[in-house]
């Protein structure tokens, strides 16, 4: 009986030994991959690349598109960091024993009022982009549009539900 339980418990070891050494292996092994020297992440493809391609556009449109890209992302920049600001701000009152409503109130209508000018300024560069397509282009923009807005709300669903 003795000589059975120390075979299986010297199997289990020997087969916990090797998979922790293919585990090994395999992290080893995925940190040596080159990665996309436009995407330091590694995930994918640069999304205006993959944009391009999906929509086969012309030089012009390539151009265009990046030039209304750059201004949109110096003008809405600056939003995002006074939302964030904000934000801080906000959650930074919870080390309070005693917080006014009417504060608590103020701070989350500047959350929304700041998160509100940069939402309308992406829906106007998104308009503006999708002015430089022909009819084709544009009903594959608007439905790649459609994905990339769901996915982004399903990207803060899921690291919400891996906080629970």
């Amino acid at each position: 009986m003795k000589t059975s339980t120390t075979k299986i418990l010297t199997i289990a070891v020997i087969l916990l030994l090797l998979v922790n050494i293919a585990m090994l292996i395999f992290m080893l092994n995925r940190g040596k991959r080159p990665h996309d020297a436009k995407n330091p992440r590694g995930k994918g493809n640069d999304p205006f690349e993959m944009l391009a391609k999906e929509l086969n556009m012309t030089d012009e449109q390539r151009s265009t598109h990046l030039k209304l890209r750059d201004e949109y992302f110096n003008s809405v920049r600056p939003l995002f960091d006074s939302v964030r600001t904000a934000k801080e701000e906000f959650f930074g009152l919870i080390k309070e024993p005693n917080v006014n409503e009417r504060l608590v109130d103020s701070f989350a209508n500047r959350i929304a009022e700041r998160q509100f000018a940069a939402d309308k300024l992406t829906f106007e560069h998104f308009r503006r982009v999708r002015a430089l397509y022909n009819p084709d282009q544009q009903k594959k923009y608007d439905e790649l549009v459609i994905k990339m807005i769901q996915r982004s709300g399903n990207k803060r669903r899921d690291s919400a539900d891996k906080g629970k």
